[in-house]
């Protein structure tokens, strides 16, 4: 088996993802969606492009060089000095799936990696190889209302072969917007979860002892973390021997904010690295009595996941699949995003109830033990890409 992954070489999702592969020995390769520095799971994963600039030292990525075309012309010499290589990394795309001449070309994402390797197939040719879409987070559920990508979304769903998803809610949009290829297992991006290591992550006895609030620190064009910080406000009477922990604070914002909180409350705030270890990040859900998570728009959200996988109560926005994954009100408060006052509302039930978080916590349990456990996952992943490999001999055999 050979497959391309056309993916953000950066995002911990793809490394995850193409690390289910890994002990299959199949030929594994990436074609960078966007310009982005690999991340460090990826160490030893073959890149399929020249021109890739970002390469951190760290990682030991096996580069390879496209075969330069005698004859250049002057104007694209000329071209080239001024437009960035990288203006061409469609063709560059197309080029790589010549010589490499995968079994499958996997994107993974689809504003990035799916228009992108949309664009390669139209410069390609004939005999594309099977082409499988990956849907991430918002890719349809968001961007299907926003100017200019409900043709791209209906191109690409016309266009590939096979299509993955988090959520049922998501089958159905791409069927809506046109896709009628095989559908992989409905399961998390993600690629799951080490069950035994993240269990020695918790902190040992009940949730409901635990003296940590944990706050997913996304403020931006989805994220809403700043809510969640007015309706912590609003608990404060109630937070007295808590700290709260904020992650993937990448913007200027959440941090003054999380430092006026600190100073206006007393309650002590702990940001975590931006650059922290995955690791670090279940280690704070497995301390926290709370995990808020709010975005206006989600798939299967990451942080619903860790929560659930480490004994936190999830208080988490429901403008995504959440309810796929939780009972609302039972194992988990769905909340929604723009809103400080209802965020408050199920935070201070959170804090005060006891048995509340205690169920919440053995049901969650039984949840990650059945739908996230990483080996499970991986040997749906290659089962299904065995499935559509046969489905692409059988469309050669086809086409003669």
């Amino acid at each position: 088996m050979r497959i391309l992954f056309v993916a953000r070489p950066g995002s911990v999702h793809s490394a995850r993802w193409i690390g289910l592969l890994k002990g299959t020995g199949w030929d594994v390769a990436v074609f960078p969606a966007s310009p982005e520095r690999p991340h460090v799971s990826l160490d030893g994963v073959r890149l399929l492009d020249r021109g890739f600039g970002l390469i951190e030292r760290s990682v030991r990525v096996r580069v390879e060089w496209p075969v330069q075309r005698r004859g250049m012309t002057k104007a694209r010499d000329v071209a080239r000095r001024f437009r960035p290589p990288w203006m061409f990394r469609q063709r560059r795309l197309a080029g790589a799936i010549r010589r490499y001449r995968p079994d499958i070309v996997h994107s993974l994402e689809m504003q990035h990696a799916g228009y992108l390797t949309l664009e390669a197939k139209e410069v390609f040719g004939c005999r594309f190889p099977y082409w499988i879409v990956q849907n991430w987070g918002s890719d349809i559920s968001l961007f299907r209302h926003l100017r200019g990508h409900p043709e791209k979304l209906r191109a690409v769903l016309a266009a590939c072969d096979g299509y993955d998803c988090e959520c049922d809610r998501d089958v159905d949009l791409a069927r809506e917007f046109g896709f009628a290829g095989m559908v992989g297992p409905v399961r998390p991006n993600t690629g799951g979860y080490d069950l035994a290591a993240a269990a020695r992550l918790r902190t040992g006895g009940p949730t409901s002892q635990r003296r940590v609030i944990a706050l997913k620190g996304y403020q931006g064009w989805a994220g809403r973390a700043l809510v969640a910080l007015t309706a912590l406000e609003r608990c404060a009477d109630l937070l007295k021997g808590y700290r709260l922990g904020i992650y993937s604070a990448l913007t200027e914002d959440i941090q003054i904010a999380g430092q006026l909180f600190e100073k206006r409350t007393g309650i002590p705030v702990e940001f975590l690295p931006n650059h922290c270890s995955h690791e670090q990040i279940l280690k704070l859900h497995g301390s926290a009595r709370i995990s808020i998570g709010l975005s206006i728009s989600d798939g299967i959200s990451t942080s619903l996941l860790e929560a659930i996988l480490m004994g936190s109560f999830p208080v988490q926005s429901g403008t995504g699949a959440a309810s796929d994954w939780v009972s609302d009100g039972e194992s988990a408060f769905l909340v929604p995003p723009d809103d400080p006052e209802p965020v408050a509302k199920a935070l201070r039930t959170a804090l005060a109830d006891d048995v509340l978080v205690d169920r919440a916590a053995s049901m969650n349990a039984a949840t990650a033990a059945e739908r996230l456990d990483r080996t499970r996952i991986a040997s749906e992943v290659t089962g299904w890409y065995r499935e559509c490999a046969r489905a692409a001999a059988e469309r050669l055999r086809g086409e003669g």
